[in-house]
């Protein structure tokens, strides 16, 4: 008896103990985290193995100059490091205001027009990144190679067209949910429409500015796809093409300290950003939290 009521109670709540989704979502993690753990674990690691751990050192990070087999005296992957911070912060610079002039431009847009503008930001995360790299090589190599030759001039222009959408996207929903009121009351009292945007829009739109170029940086800098059609020499080659290359070889641990050095650029890129955006918001959160216990009471 007691049986048949515990099957109906999990027959009516068949997620009171759910012991199996925990376990998929614990195996789910340790399976993606751990391997990367590893790898990092081993570029502190004193000798060259990858499989036998011999002591912790910071030898292929920062070595002897002499050896030239650290990441930073390594010509080869001090060369990738720096191309791949070049091209993240002019992705940045550019796709953030160019996405973020798009974004107010379909906010204040009537008719048929937004609608369109909307799908063909979305698409950019549709269409296979594979798709879009032979594509601008294509377009780069035979329709406007005596305007843009590959190299990093066109690797930012790949950046830029793949990367655009994240600031469309997000000070989009911040235009959504801030509203009009504002601008509006700003040119209420007099302020015309550049000086209402400047002064009023812009500061409530800050959140959403830094948030995206966090995304767009964290996602650039590993990019692999583009930056690898695009490129010309040896030199514009950022450090996930690097990593690629060596890896097909027997890389050395300098190669794991590269992919880690990646792996902290993106989490402090997304941890800046966060930490911006909590205290930029951190006004707006105060006045919700009153507003919603004064709705309780």
């Amino acid at each position: 008896m007691s049986a048949n009521v515990g099957v109906r109670r999990w027959w009516r709540d068949p997620w009171r103990k759910p012991r199996v989704l925990q376990t998929l979502t614990w195996g789910y993690l340790t399976w993606s985290i751990v391997p990367v753990l590893i790898a990092v674990a081993f570029s502190f690691n004193a000798g060259r193995s990858r499989s036998a751990w011999q002591g912790f050192s910071l030898r292929w990070w920062v070595g002897s100059p002499s050896a030239a087999e650290s990441l930073l005296y390594s010509p080869d992957l001090r060369t990738a490091v720096v191309q791949s911070l070049r091209l993240s912060f002019l992705t940045v610079l550019v796709a953030v205001p160019l996405g973020t002039l798009f974004a107010i431009g379909i906010d204040r847009w009537r008719g048929r027009g937004p609608g369109v503008a909307n799908f063909t930001m979305l698409l950019s995360f549709v269409v296979p990144e594979i798709i879009l790299g032979v594509a601008l090589f294509l377009a780069f190599t035979y329709l406007m190679r005596s305007v843009v030759h590959l190299g990093t001039f066109a690797q930012v222009l790949g950046l830029v067209t793949f990367q655009v959408s994240y600031p469309v996207i997000v000070v989009r929903a911040r235009l959504l949910s801030i509203g009009k009121e504002y601008e509006e009351a700003a040119m209420d009292l007099g302020a015309p429409p550049t000086q209402s945007i400047r002064r009023v829009l812009m500061p409530l739109l800050y959140p959403a500015i830094f948030a995206s170029a966090a995304l767009v940086f964290a996602d650039s800098i590993d990019d692999f796809v583009v930056v690898r059609y695009l490129s010309s020499t040896s030199a514009t080659e950022p450090l996930s093409v690097k990593i690629y290359t060596a890896a097909r070889a027997a890389p050395p641990p300098s190669v794991n300290a590269a992919a880690s050095f990646m792996l902290f650029s993106t989490l402090l890129a997304i941890t800046v950003g966060f930490l911006v955006y909590r205290r930029i918001t951190r006004g707006e959160r105060r006045s919700a939290a009153r507003e919603f216990i004064g709705f309780q009471v």
